[in-house]
C-alpha cells in the first residue's frame, strides 16, 4: 500500500467517523422527543479504502399503526367520558342534589305530610313549593342539556378547523418527503414531522395509511373515506346557533361523506369527532328524552279526573294543557315547558286546597265537597307516583315503573353509562401508553446505548488520527531522505 493510499484511507475514516458522531450526538440531543426516531449511521465501502455514511431511520410500521389506532380510541373515549362528567354535574348537581329524582322524592314527602293534616294549608303551600322545585329541576335540566349540546357543537366546529389545519401541514411535510426521496437526500426529519402530524390527525378520526412510490402517503378514515391523497380532502361542518329538545345536530362530512359516531352503545367511540357526536346526539339527547318522559309522567300522575269528563292537567301543566299527553309517547321538550298550575299557586293567586279537594278545571272535577280532613285525593296522588305507567322505550329505559322510580332509574342509567365510559377510557389510555412505549423501545433513543457508541467512535477517531500522524511522519522522513 502506498503512503498516499494510506493517507486517503485515514482521511476517509476520519470523515466517516465525524458523520457517525454527528448522528449519535443528534440522537442523544433528541432522546426526550417522543416524535423523534433514532437514526443509524451505516458505513459502506464504495472503493478501495473509501467510505461513505448512509443515514437510516429506524421505523416499525406495525407498531406505529397500532399506536395510531390506540391514540384514536383514547382520544374518543376521553372526550366522551369528560363530557359525561360535565353533563352530570350541570343536570343533576353534586351528589344528584338538583336531580328530578331528588325533587320528586321531596314532593312525595310533602304530599304525605299534607295528607296527615289536610286542614293545614301551610302544608299545602309546602307541597306547591316542592312542586316548583320539581319544575325547576326539569326546566333547568333541559336548558343545561341543550346548552351542553350547543357547546359540543362548537367544539366539533373547532375540531374540524384543527383537523383541516393538520391536513394542510401534512401536505407540506409529505411534499418534503417526496422531494427528498426523489433527490436522494436524507428525509429522516421530514418523515418524523409527517408521522408526528399523523398522530395528531388520528386523535380526531381513526385513520389508515398506505405509502406509494417516492414515500408518498395516502390517508383514509377507518370506514374508507379519503382524508389525504396528494392534497387534503375537505372536512366540513356547519355549527348550529342553539339547540332545542328533539332537534338533530348537523353532520360532519369528510370528502362529502358523512362521519358516523360509530356503532354500538353510548360508551364506546374512536376519535374526538365521533366522541363529540355521540355526546351531542346520543348521551345528551337520551337524557333529554328521559327528562321529557319524567315530565309527562308527572302531568299524567297529577291529572284531574271526573266522571264523563276528559282528564285534564292538574298540579302540573304544560304547553299542550289542559290536554294530557298520550300514554307511552315521548313529547320532545315537555320537560322544558312543564310548570306548576297557577290555580294551585298562592303566589299567583291560586289555592293549594284544590290539591286536596280537586276542581282546578271546574266544578265537575271537585272530589271533596267540604271535609277539611279529607285526604283521599292527596294519598292517591302520592300513590300514583309509584304506580307503573307506560314510558317510551326510545328514552333508553325499558323497565316498567312509576314516575318516581323512573326518575331514579334515569340516574342509574346515566351512572352506568358513565362508569362504562370511564372503564373504557382507562383501558384505552393504558393501551395508548403501552403501544407508545413499545414503539419508543423499538425506534426511540437509548441514551446509554448511544453514549457507549459515542465512546467507540471516539476510539475509532483516535485510531484514524494516529494513522494519519504515522503516515505524515513517514512522509516527512521520506522527504528528508530524498533531500
Amino acid at each position: 500500500m502506498s503512503l498516499s493510499s494510506a493517507l486517503s484511507i485515514a482521511q476517509s475514516a476520519l470523515l466517516a467517523t465525524s458523520k457517525q458522531t454527528s448522528v449519535v450526538s443528534r440522537n442523544v440531543a433528541d432522546a426526550s422527543n417522543p416524535d423523534y426516531t433514532r437514526r443509524i449511521a451505516v458505513v459502506t465501502s464504495t472503493a478501495p479504502g473509501a467510505r461513505s455514511v448512509e443515514i437510516q431511520r429506524t421505523a416499525n410500521d406495525l407498531l406505529f399503526r397500532q399506536n395510531l389506532s390506540a391514540l384514536s380510541a383514547w382520544s374518543g373515549q376521553s372526550a366522551l367520558y369528560n363530557g359525561m362528567d360535565q353533563l352530570d354535574l350541570s343536570v343533576n348537581g353534586v351528589d344528584n342534589a338538583s336531580s328530578p329524582s331528588t325533587a320528586i322524592a321531596n314532593l312525595q314527602k310533602a304530599l304525605q305530610l299534607y295528607a296527615t293534616t289536610p286542614s293545614n294549608q301551610n302544608l299545602g303551600t309546602s307541597v306547591i313549593d316542592a312542586a316548583k322545585q320539581v319544575v325547576n329541576s326539569l326546566n333547568s335540566g333541559t336548558k343545561a342539556i341543550q346548552d351542553f349540546r350547543t357547546q359540543a357543537d362548537s367544539q366539533i366546529a373547532t375540531a374540524v378547523d384543527d383537523l383541516n389545519s393538520l391536513l394542510s401541514q401534512f401536505q407540506d411535510a409529505n411534499k418534503a418527503v417526496i422531494s427528498g426521496t426523489r433527490s436522494g437526500t436524507d428525509v429522516s426529519d421530514a418523515l418524523d414531522q409527517r408521522d408526528a402530524i399523523l398522530k395528531k390527525i388520528s386523535e380526531y378520526v381513526p385513520v389508515s395509511t398506505f405509502t406509494r412510490g417516492d414515500n408518498d402517503m395516502v390517508i383514509t378514515t377507518k370506514d374508507g373515506s379519503t382524508l389525504f391523497e396528494t392534497v387534503p380532502r375537505s372536512v366540513t361542518f356547519t355549527p348550529s346557533a342553539g339547540y332545542s329538545a328533539g332537534t338533530p345536530g348537523n353532520t360532519i362530512y369528510i370528502d362529502n361523506v358523512p362521519v358516523s359516531a360509530g356503532t354500538g352503545d353510548n360508551t364506546t367511540t374512536d376519535g374526538k369527532l365521533a366522541g363529540l357526536l355521540k355526546l351531542r346526539d346520543g348521551v345528551a339527547s337520551t337524557m333529554q328524552s328521559q327528562l321529557d318522559e319524567i315530565a309527562r309522567g308527572l302531568v299524567t300522575a297529577f291529572a284531574e279526573t271526573a266522571p264523563s269528563q276528559p282528564n285534564a292537567a292538574g298540579l302540573f301543566t304544560w304547553s299542550g294543557a289542559p290536554a294530557i299527553p298520550a300514554a307511552g309517547t315521548l313529547v320532545d321538550g315537555l320537560a322544558g315547558t312543564i310548570s306548576v298550575n297557577a290555580a294551585f299557586d298562592p303566589s299567583a293567586g291560586g289555592n293549594p286546597a284544590l290539591l286536596r279537594d280537586g276542581g282546578a278545571n271546574g266544578a265537575a272535577y271537585v272530589v271533596n265537597t267540604g271535609g277539611a280532613s279529607y285526604s283521599d285525593l292527596l294519598i292517591s296522588y302520592s300513590n300514583k307516583l309509584d304506580q307503573p305507567m307506560a314510558f317510551d322505550s326510545s328514552a333508553g329505559i325499558t323497565v316498567s315503573s312509576g314516575v318516581s322510580d323512573y326518575a331514579a332509574n334515569a340516574i342509574g342509567w346515566f351512572e352506568g353509562v358513565r362508569q362504562q365510559a370511564s372503564t373504557n377510557a382507562d383501558s384505552k389510555q393504558a393501551l395508548a401508553a403501552r403501544t407508545a412505549e413499545a414503539l419508543s423501545n423499538d425506534t426511540g433513543v437509548n441514551v446509554d446505548q448511544e453514549m457507549s457508541l459515542l465512546l467507540d467512535l471516539e476510539h475509532t477517531y483516535q485510531a484514524s488520527a494516529h494513522m494519519m500522524k504515522t503516515v505524515s511522519d513517514m512522509l516527512d522522513s521520506l522527504m528528508a531522505a530524498v533531500g
